[in-house]
């Protein structure tokens, strides 16, 4: 069967296999850049040792690329229904590749934190049309599982970054977690091209909010290096205080500007929906809490308990396996009983996770320092995908891509809240600690640093139960009223 003849066999424009090819290659651009927003955290040790920098600094290896997709992930969905979505999708592809080219090349730790950015610009692409792309290709009736399954690719993406990438640094060196992604961009740019439907963009028939767009770019780069410098600069330092409120003021003018728009970037009336909200609340405590431990762990693992990259990479890589089978367990079973028991319970055992490592040592051995992995994984699986369920069947059909969209911008927030959140709370313990000891020996070194570890970890627990809270009051499963395909 041709191509063309492949697309038209089904109501909708496209056949039942044609689709899950459209799917698929959406999946490989989701799962590439949400991996690459977690790859290098076991990479950063190794990272920081090379270029002799400081925490903070190597911190934004990670936190430069999250806030970049974090500020343009409403921009590039709004540009791709304005110049088709295929055209933009398929060229992140190539901004993608030739950023991690460019990042495996760094000679420094700034150019390889702007080659980040780069990189990140065309994350942003792929991330912010992944859910559209699916939106315009699926019927109705299929839409909940095509977008449940990349909910899945996503949550495995951002956590199965640690493990691939302790796997890597340990059997190529730290540059190899970039050079891996240039085979599949390659691949994934020209799959692109010759799979994805060619959609007809909004050309002049509607407008681009531009001021919007600057107000909520700048807003959240404002508010995001403030939050993520505080620990740094001091959060009553001046720019620490003018980056918070001036992102404050930014986006409450962004907040101002959509309601009066014509044609809006983000239409900010899905957030009356009491499901969308409580889901995109709890997805984001979520994150948030989880990123808290997978910032610090590998310097845990590497730095206290002396393990090598490899074996790093192999424990927290009990996180994404026990989460890939729970996770399309954890979907089909939510299509029967509701969203409320499995999402309450995966943040349950999240939070029992968290709170286990807060009871680690620095003499634990590996199996004793899995079951928190573990644990975490499990309620990972058990929350993602009926949360990306519940969230997506609380809107219409004609606003399942926009909310698609505010629920990948919610998932990097997370991440970004989480890693400055864990951060500032674990050096702020250690300082307080150490600044009792004139002279501290390794031992007391090495005590500070575990009470700080346990200390995010409950920190994180107590995020893990507000949104149990959340979760438990979404008030039942909130389906979205089928329309016919023409």
């Amino acid at each position: 069967m041709s191509h063309n003849a492949l697309k038209n066999t089904a109501p909708g424009g496209t056949s039942n296999r044609y689709r899950w090819f459209v799917l698929a290659n959406v999946s490989v651009g989701t799962f590439m850049a949400t991996l690459d927003s977690s790859i290098v955290n076991v990479a950063l040790p190794t990272i920081n040792t090379v270029f002799q920098t400081s925490l903070q600094t190597v911190q934004w290896v990670v936190t430069a690329y999250l806030l970049v997709i974090s500020s343009l992930l409403p921009v590039f969905g709004r540009t791709a229904d304005l110049l088709g979505r295929k055209r933009v999708y398929s060229f992140g592809f190539i901004v993608f590749t030739l950023g991690s080219a460019l990042c495996g090349l760094a000679p420094n730790i700034w150019f390889l934190v702007g080659m980040r950015v780069f990189q990140a610009i065309g994350a942003s692409m792929l991330m912010a049309n992944s859910a559209a792309i699916i939106t315009a290709t699926f019927p109705p009736r299929e839409r909940g599982r095509a977008l449940g399954l990349t909910g899945t690719v996503v949550a495995l993406g951002s956590l199965a970054g640690p493990a691939v990438g302790g796997i890597l640094v340990g059997l190529a060196g730290w540059r190899s977690i970039f050079y891996v992604n240039l085979p599949i961009g390659i691949i994934g740019y020209l799959a692109a091209r010759v799979v994805l439907p060619n959609d007809k963009s909004a050309g002049m028939s509607e407008t681009f909010d531009f001021k919007g767009a600057i107000l909520f770019t700048l807003g959240m780069v404002s508010l995001l290096l403030g939050i993520n410098n505080g620990q740094d600069w001091g959060w009553t330092s001046l720019p620490v205080l003018a980056g918070l409120v001036l992102g404050i003021l930014l986006l409450g003018s962004f907040f101002i500007t959509e309601l009066r728009v014509k044609h809006p970037m983000i239409d900010l009336s899905l957030f009356r929906n009491w499901p969308f909200l409580a889901g995109n609340l709890s997805g984001l405590l979520s994150f948030v809490a989880i990123f808290g431990n997978f910032m610090l762990m590998p310097f845990y693992l590497q730095h206290i308990l002396n393990y090598d990259p490899t074996k790093v990479g192999m424990i927290m890589t009990s996180f994404p396996l026990v989460m890939a089978v729970a996770a399309p367990i954890s979907g089909y079973a939510s299509d029967r009983i509701g969203p409320v028991a499995l999402t309450t319970g995966g943040l349950l055992f999240s939070a029992a996770g968290l709170f286990y490592l807060a009871h680690v040592s620095a003499t634990s051995s590996a199996w004793q320092v899995i079951p928190g992995p573990l644990l975490m994984g499990l309620g990972a699986g058990l929350f993602n995908s009926p949360n990306n369920s519940s969230v997506m069947s609380a809107v219409p059909p004609q606003k399942l891509g926009l909310a698609g969209g505010v629920n990948a911008l919610v998932r990097n927030v997370g991440m970004v809240v989480g890693i400055a959140f864990s951060v500032t709370l674990f050096e702020n313990r250690q300082t307080a600690i150490l600044a009792k000891v004139s002279n501290p020996s390794v031992l007391q070194q090495t005590a500070a640093f575990m009470t700080a570890y346990h200390t995010v970890m409950l920190a994180g627990m107590g995020v893990a139960l507000v949104a149990v809270l959340i979760s438990l009051n979404r008030k039942g499963y909130a389906k979205a009223d089928p329309v016919k395909v023409s």
